[in-house]
């Protein structure tokens, strides 16, 4: 009876990824027309491309917080001698890892689930392991990387409701999948414990690996330059936003924040930059932007932050930051980073992505709950007239995140090198 669910289950998934194929490239060419990254090595998504090196430890992380979170365990590797191989599946998780490794590590895209893409892949880089961060559970791929003998990590592994209940329409699919991997490495009990219901075997509770993130010296000393742009005024961040907040953000912004405060907004995803920027301007208020990379006008409301991988100057230049993707019901953003270099945090009612860091930072002092949009405005405008309070919310910050460390250490236990 399993074997029969195995099977029919495995069918119906073939069926919708091949009545998905055609449609494909035209989602790129769209796609592409908003971020010109996904026209760039667009054959590698196929299984084509130049091979990669063999016997590489390769590390699968879909987008860009996934590969910060591989990080440590990739400097591990490479400290090591090892050769490292990162993929992704988007172009700012690519240009993240580009960034974060220069020519350390080898980057590509991960093809599509499809078994003869991924079958063409394995067979190029022939890799000696494999890491799968969070919950990248794609059936194709852990089978056929089964099937090759390359064993199967998944690290930093997260399982929210919304996402287990999910998974068990496909049970018996998901059960295989996951008792592919030799171990799985958890955040949470609760991660652990919903991803043992699936089926997943030999889990372990590692924490998360974002707390073994070091604030690279770079960006810290860009945010410093950051405040040189700024002068003597407060700055209220908003980052990571997602579709539909910004416009609350401006308009709370507008409403309540002192005529001297300049608002910080980095949007979750680049294609948004000019969007936002239109929005902003729409909103009657003065706008400058990051890649201007020029002093903030005294006359500025506004700063855009249309950058890739400066959140942690962002984050240093800052008096207090809204985690964005927690006003509206996105489950948030990581607000480890902002914590890591003492910026006191705001967060919305919707944190489900990072529910244990959040009630934790929470009871720590770390950061503040808003109801929304309003009363995140008022918050922050107390925050900025309180110097004493934002200094001890900063160190409570830091205290948290260094007591969270050792998830790399834990997590690399597992593959038994």
């Amino acid at each position: 009876m399993a074997a029969m669910a195995i099977f029919l289950q495995r069918l119906l998934y073939a069926l919708l990824l091949w009545l998905a194929l055609p449609f494909i490239p035209l989602r790129l060419l769209v796609r592409g027309l908003k971020e010109r990254g996904y026209w760039r090595n667009a054959t590698e998504r196929f299984g084509f491309g130049a091979p990669p090196p063999a016997g590489a430890v390769w590390i699968h992380a879909v987008s860009v917080g996934e590969t910060r979170a591989a990080a440590p365990l990739a400097e591990r590797f490479l400290a090591l001698g090892k050769t490292v191989l990162v993929t992704c599946m988007t172009p700012a998780g690519r240009a993240t890892a580009e960034q974060l490794f220069g020519g350390r590590a080898h980057v590509r895209y991960l093809p599509y689930d499809y078994a003869w893409m991924v079958r063409r892949f394995l067979e190029n880089a022939r890799p000696a392991r494999a890491i799968v961060m969070e919950t990248e559970l794609w059936p194709s791929l852990v089978r056929e990387a089964k099937r090759a003998g390359v064993p199967l990590l998944l690290a930093n592994a997260r399982m929210s409701e919304k996402s287990a209940a999910g998974y068990k329409r496909f049970a018996a699919l998901t059960r295989e999948t996951l008792q592919a991997f030799m171990a799985v490495a958890a955040q949470t009990e609760e991660d652990a414990a919903r991803l043992r219901d699936l089926g997943a075997s030999n889990v372990s509770v590692t924490g998360n690996l974002k707390f073994d993130i070091e604030p690279p010296q770079a960006q810290l000393d860009l945010g410093r330059r950051f405040r040189e742009f700024i002068g003597n005024r407060k700055m209220w961040l908003a980052a990571s936003t997602r579709d539909g907040e910004e416009r609350l953000i401006l308009r709370a912004f507008d409403n309540t924040a002192p005529a001297d405060a300049l608002l910080a907004l980095v949007p979750r995803h680049p294609q948004r930059f000019d969007e936002i920027a239109g929005l902003v301007q729409s909103q009657g208020l003065r706008l400058q932007r990051r890649s201007e990379n020029a002093p903030v006008s005294d006359s500025t409301r506004v700063w855009l932050g249309d950058s890739l991988g400066e959140m942690f100057a962002y984050y240093a230049a800052a008096d207090c930051a809204l985690i964005g993707g927690s006003l509206l019901p996105y489950g948030g953003q990581n607000l480890i980073e902002a914590c890591a270099v003492g910026c006191p945090v705001l967060v919305g009612p919707h944190m489900e992505n990072f529910k244990q860091a959040t009630e934790d930072a929470l009871a720590q002092g770390a950061a503040l709950r808003v109801a929304d949009a309003e009363d995140w405005a008022a918050k922050a405008a107390g925050l900025s007239a309180d110097g004493g309070e934002r200094r001890r919310m900063g160190d409570a910050g830091k205290r948290f995140s260094a007591a969270h460390k050792g998830a790399a250490e834990k997590t690399f236990r597992l593959l038994e090198l």
